[in-house]
């Protein structure tokens, strides 16, 4: 069997990527366990949202992918950016799945809540993967600030579109199934946020949260743990 070679841009980012698909499988097979034990399909759900959250992770690698082409086109760049940004909330929304942790079936709560929290980690990871992505992209573009501009923007947007999907139930397709019951919904609580304050702090809080993930994320990311050598000075 000859296992095609892996292009040099991508090499470095292999096993990230491998990762992510290890997680989510990891995911689906403690949902295929509770099936079996159980032979109900009640979070079936997850499986669904946790492909939702794959979404921007591809628009992401595809945005990616036009930036490395010696010709770009700035239409499709943007629209790549536009369908990131319409379905990033998607993947940090699999936190609210652990509102559904509860005694059911006789499954030990024990495994509900590993079942949960996993799908709720890969959502975080891959909308962070996602955005850590564009924020590359932004910042090749347009310079730094402009790229953590896109991320306050991008992260504040999340919180809101949790708000969205969890307490008024809508999709992020229903931007074009019903454009107007959507919008209707989202201008009456900008144009006076303080009339509807439970819009005010669920999108603030979760907005923070996911901003502090991100950061220590990508703090994480850039930390080094190589022990010091011996006979090597230590830098002051």
């Amino acid at each position: 069997m000859i296992i095609p070679a892996v292009p040099e841009q991508y090499r470095d980012k292999a096993p990230l990527f491998g990762a992510l698909i290890v997680s989510s499988l990891l995911s689906l097979v403690l949902f295929a366990g509770r099936v079996e034990y159980s032979a109900q399909w009640t979070f079936v759900f997850l499986v669904w949202n946790l492909f939702l959250a794959w979404l921007p992770l591809g628009c992401a690698l595809a945005l990616w992918h036009l930036h490395q082409r010696k010709r770009r086109s700035i239409g499709i760049g943007f629209a790549l950016f536009g369908a990131w940004l319409l379905f990033f909330p998607n993947a940090p929304y699999l936190v609210t799945d652990l509102i559904h942790l509860t005694q059911r079936h006789n499954v030990p709560l024990w495994y509900d809540m590993l079942l949960l929290f996993s799908f709720a980690w890969n959502g975080l990871i891959l909308g962070f993967v996602s955005l850590w992505i564009v924020q590359g992209v932004v910042q090749s573009c347009w310079g730094g600030v402009a790229s953590w501009l896109v991320v306050g923007v991008s992260l504040a947007g999340g919180g809101f579109g949790i708000y969205l999907g969890r307490f008024l139930r809508w999709n992020s397709w229903d931007l074009f199934v019903n454009p107007q019951g959507l919008a209707a919904d989202i201008l009456v609580r900008v144009l006076n946020p303080f009339a509807h304050p439970r819009t005010l702090a669920v999108t603030m809080l979760f907005a923070a949260f996911l901003t502090v993930a991100y950061l220590t994320i990508r703090l994480l990311s850039q930390v080094r743990w190589q022990p010091i050598d011996p006979g090597e000075s230590i830098p002051r």
